[in-house]
């Protein structure tokens, strides 16, 4: 099979899932008014790979299987393989309005962060199972998420401690027999879970040998016996923009997954008690997820510097010397940010047999990205001044009574009509919502993550340095 279609992938949601939103069961999530949204943005993804222009940058000949499959669960091997991944993330952002359409990359960051800890570990069950596994992503095209975070309880205590309110904070293992695990607990803030086929699940930290229960990884279809899903509201409903538009809108909702003693096959168990790799585990998915992170973001810091320039045009400040210092802070950010994206894959390390992107690169690169949003957001406030809270609404403006006065007063410069202006205004408010601000800071790991992990793999980098001065210091 190799490829789904976007319907054949609209199609396989109307499986049994067990998933909630906003306080009802949902019958089939792709017929849903709000979560069928979310699936067609998902469906972005399948419908790229169905088009001629980018089915080099979309999909990969395998020669083991003999036929083309998504590039994601091609396992990359050099510089190219990753600037073509990276590219078609930033592609496909692109195509959703900044919004990716995550059907397979963070599945595959998962995916990937599996190979490298089975050959970590050196079992060579998990070994097979892990590239068992990768076969048949390959060969059925599955949209995939990575469950990652754990509700956690108690964020000062360990996994296993006993003074935990609830066991099972964490999810762990509660029995183990011939046809495989039983894991109960949950997993929070999984994006796009509600409408993949299949859940990756991965630790979230690293373990002692008392948390050995705690280290397991698995993935299973969306739809098994015992996960149920309560999906997050999002405010980008359709219908929700003040201006009609028939364009639809993409957008994602996340799940707290609840796993209610679920039964897992040996085959598609990765991970279990092995505490003392479940940081490899943990480490090496928050790089691979850091890259794309960092890739589409891209599209998104694009918007903007659009939208800062946008309203120093439309306010008639573009050619004020204090508007262009913050125009080329916009354009700063945005360039180092595509600079350093692309040479975290160009300068790639090799791990688990295939190309990672540059550690300390990539986590600089989302550091710089999450470190500076809101000094953009604000540039981009500023420059749209109060009238971005405080504008009459489309609704004034439809009334014949109130129509001419908005024009009048409403307007800017010559040639930037005063429904130009709000329609801008009203872009922003989609933009850069208050719940972006967060997301943008903590998604793929906080400032501090990053700092710590450059830290860690940069040590190297500074021995070398000091060696150098040291060197210096005794010839002179």
């Amino acid at each position: 099979m190799g490829l789904m279609t976007a319907n054949e992938y609209l199609e396989s949601l109307d499986d049994g899932r067990v998933v909630y939103y906003l306080g009802e069961k949902v019958a089939n999530v792709a017929d849903h008014p709000q979560l069928g949204v979310c699936a067609r943005t998902m469906a972005l993804d399948f419908e790229i790979a169905e088009t001629e222009e980018y089915q080099d940058l979309a999909t990969v000949y395998d020669e083991e299987l003999g036929e083309r499959i998504s590039r994601y669960y091609h396992k990359p091997q050099n510089a190219e393989d990753l600037i073509k991944a990276h590219d078609l993330i930033v592609t496909s952002t692109s195509m959703g309005d900044g919004i990716i359409p995550f059907s397979h990359d963070i599945g595959s960051d998962a995916l990937n962060a599996y190979s490298i800890t089975a050959q970590a570990i050196g079992n060579p069950d998990y070994l097979e199972r892990v590239e068992e596994y990768r076969k048949y992503l390959k060969r059925t095209d599955k949209a995939t998420c990575a469950a990652v975070t754990d509700v956690k309880g108690d964020r000062m205590l360990r996994p296993s401690h006993p003074d935990q309110v609830h066991p099972d904070s964490y999810l762990r293992v509660v029995e183990k027999n011939d046809d495989g695990i039983v894991v109960r607990g949950a997993k929070m803030h999984i994006t796009g879970a509600a409408y993949a086929n299949e859940i990756m699940v991965v630790p979230c930290r690293a373990m002692t040998e008392k948390d050995a229960d705690y280290a397991v990884a698995f993935a299973i279809p969306a739809n098994t016996k015992g996960v149920t899903q309560i999906c997050r509201a999002f405010k980008s409903e359709v219908g929700s923009l003040e201006f009609p538009n028939t364009r639809q809108y993409f957008v994602h909702t996340d799940s707290l997954i609840i796993f209610d003693d679920v039964l897992v096959p040996w085959e598609r168990v990765f991970m279990c008690g092995e505490w003392e790799h479940a940081a490899t585990m943990v480490y090496n998915f928050a790089l691979m997820h850091r890259r794309t992170g960092v890739a589409y973001r891209i599209p998104m810091s694009e918007q903007l510097v659009g939208l800062a320039m946008a309203m120093a045009e439309y306010n008639g400040v573009a050619k004020a010397g204090h508007v262009q210092e913050k125009l080329t802070d916009t354009l700063i950010y945005l360039e180092t940010l595509r600079s350093l994206s692309r040479s975290a894959c160009l300068d790639f390390k090799m791990r688990g047999g295939m190309a990672v992107p540059n550690p300390v690169v990539t986590n600089i690169a989302k550091y710089h990205f999450a470190s500076n949003y809101h000094k953009i957001v604000k540039i981009i406030q500023d420059l749209a001044g109060g009238a971005l809270v405080t504008s009459p609404t489309y609704k004034d403006y439809q009334l014949p009574e109130l129509k001419a006065y908005i024009d009048k007063y409403v307007g800017t410069k010559k040639g930037v009509s005063a429904e130009q202006r709000m329609r801008m205004q009203d872009l922003i408010r989609r933009i850069i919502p208050a719940e972006n601000e967060t997301i943008c800071l903590h998604g793929e790991g906080s400032p501090m993550a990053e700092r710590m992990t450059i830290f860690m793999e940069g040590r190297h980098t500074l021995a070398q340095c000091m060696k150098i001065v040291e060197e210096q210091a005794e010839a002179v």
